[in-house]
């Protein structure tokens, strides 16, 4: 979970389903966060567990990504996630509040996905409404620009409803696609029915993904790597001129440096380029590629 500080009026929480990122040429703050506007909102988290060889691991903690994904196709068992508890969110809001903040605003991953939100609510019952949750419908830099775009309205001045309101319009903007190597990983996380129903036809294939009013999607297939990257391309492109855009990826990068450079002039802000956390690679899977999109 990540908390943007503009004032003593706002601030913006985001469920740490986050990556380490860069830039074409500029360094990135983990949980993709540019590193100047980390400074002007300042940043907490309440991390997600991931559950690995037998250890609990803070996201962001204890296990760096290019092991993690060196190991993820060894692995008999896959590592399981955890939402932080109720208390987790209760000391952090306590610690805001306290510190001479009057509202929080704790947007998280995805309720479908996740039940952080609800141990977010449950852990906010004695601040008597000072903390706002929201529902982001999403993962990843899908979350991220919802909560950037609030950051911005804060720093200007808006109002909570305006900060809300202008959250509301980019998370109904926000576009999220991958391409996955296999499906295997979402089979065996057991997240979804249709991943279940489908893993024999797919295994051979590239599966895509997409997520519609918070819940994955298929969004077909291609039968090789190449064909599946220029259809991300021609999804990508049919979006039109685009406000952000983060090239998604669970190793390697070269393939989303690549994306990266030939969407660039499509998009107001340079593009970034993001490696998936853990707690998204170990449903995923390694050598996914992907994108988060806000549209004009």
């Amino acid at each position: 979970m990540q908390i943007f500080v503009h004032n003593a009026t706002s601030v913006s929480i985001r469920q740490n389903a986050c990556t380490e990122a860069e830039t074409l040429g500029a360094k990135i703050v983990p949980c993709d966060i540019p590193q100047e506007l980390a400074q002007a909102y300042p940043i907490s988290i309440v991390p997600t567990i991931l559950v690995f060889n037998g250890q609990n691991f803070e996201d962001g903690r204890g296990i760096g990504r290019e092991e993690f994904y060196a190991q993820l196709p060894k692995m008999k068992a896959l590592p399981t996630t955890a939402a932080p508890s109720a208390g987790s969110y209760m000391k952090a809001y306590e610690h805001l509040l306290g510190s001479g903040y009057d509202t929080v605003v704790s947007v998280h991953l995805s309720s479908i996905l996740s039940g952080a939100i609800n141990n977010a609510r449950t852990g906010a019952q004695r601040f008597n409404g000072r903390v706002q949750h929201v529902d982001s419908e999403q993962l990843s830099m899908g979350i991220g620009y919802q909560v950037l775009a609030g950051a911005e309205a804060a720093r200007q001045g808006a109002s909570l409803e305006e900060v809300l309101s202008v959250m509301a319009d980019t998370r109904a903007r926000v576009r999220v696609f991958a391409m996955l190597s296999t499906l295997e990983y979402i089979h065996r996380s057991g997240r979804l029915s249709w991943a279940e129903a489908n893993v024999g036809e797919l295994l051979q294939l590239k599966p895509f993904v997409t997520l519609r009013n918070g819940a994955p999607s298929r969004y077909g297939e291609a039968r090789t790597r190449k064909k599946g990257i220029q259809r991300l391309y021609k999804i990508l492109a049919e979006l039109g001129p685009l406000e952000r855009l983060t090239i998604l990826h669970t190793n390697p990068p070269d393939d989303a440096r690549e994306m990266a450079a030939k969407f660039a002039a499509q998009t107001s802000h340079p593009p970034m380029v993001v490696q998936a956390t853990p707690i998204i690679g170990t449903h995923l899977g390694p050598n996914g590629l992907g994108f988060a999109a806000v549209v004009r």
